[in-house]
């Protein structure tokens, strides 16, 4: 069984192991169990006029109607995350002289998802350097953290990631921190990778402000660009940004110019 064949559980919530076996129903006098590696979660007794005893832990059960229907799908009310994310339950029939024949193999992936990553700037300690710091919680199992400058992953050791373990619910907090000389046209991007989840978050800052820039745009236009590369795609943005030096530069040279051919006249009254 492959991994992309298991059931995937969310932290928190209930979930479902399939198992229908409808030669059960022919069966008399067995019990059977619900394993997880070498631990019994489950034991279910069908005796012969019809009655039916069940013991669980953790209140896992099978469906009410399983001596009937063979459905015998173990259905966890509740998915903890522990060490490991994935585990194999398999369900046995005992019959006879313990005599028991494996029905069953289910493999359960657990996960939790991050929350949206919370992508801030702060104060460099080393000169003209820019520093970010990225925050995501509350996820499972650890995850893959990268770091993008517009498409490029940043320069070597420039990136620290931090992952907590919560002793008490066993979820991830990740903090990641970036310092790197940047252009404040470049783009910056935090990305957390939950494969188990299939999910993957991103957060990211445009028009940084990093090194000197030799020019001198529009500092709102900068502020400007900052807010809106929330809702429109990078490339406009950063084309706003280049056209708005380009009328700045322009600007300048016709003053330039004009001084020039004119470095006499003065005001008239």
């Amino acid at each position: 069984m492959t991994e992309k064949e298991c059931v995937l559980g969310i932290v928190g919530r209930s979930v479902s192991l399939p198992c229908v076996y409808p030669q059960l129903l022919t069966f008399v006098n067995v019990s059977i169990e619900w394993r997880r590696g070498e631990e019994v979660v489950l034991k279910s007794v069908w005796k012969k006029d019809g009655d039916v005893e069940e013991w669980s832990i953790n209140r896992a059960t099978t469906p009410a109607d399983a001596a009937l229907t063979g459905n015998v799908s173990l259905q966890l009310p509740t998915v903890d995350p522990t060490e490991h994310n994935t585990y194999y339950y398999s369900l046995l029939v005992i019959s006879g002289e313990n005599q028991s024949t494996e029905l069953c193999t289910v493999c359960l992936r657990t996960a939790a998802g991050f929350s949206s990553p919370l992508l801030q700037r702060e104060e460099a300690q080393q000169g003209e350097e820019a520093a970010f710091v990225c925050h995501s919680t509350g996820g499972f199992p650890e995850p893959a953290v990268y770091w993008l400058i517009n498409t490029e992953e940043p320069p070597e050791g420039s990136v620290r990631t931090l992952v907590a373990l919560l002793p008490d619910s066993h979820l991830y907090n990740i903090s990641s921190y970036l310092t790197a000389n940047i252009s404040k046209d470049a783009s910056v991007s935090c990305i957390i990778e939950n494969l188990t989840m299939n999910e993957t978050l991103t957060s990211t800052k445009c028009g940084v402000k990093g090194s000197p820039v030799v020019g001198r745009a529009s500092e709102a236009l900068w502020i400007f660009s900052t807010a809106l590369c929330v809702v429109v795609p990078r490339a406009m943005v950063l084309a706003g940004v280049i056209y708005q030096i380009h009328l700045d530069r322009m600007s300048n040279r016709k003053k330039k110019e004009s001084l020039e051919q004119h470095p006499k006249r003065g005001r008239h009254v």
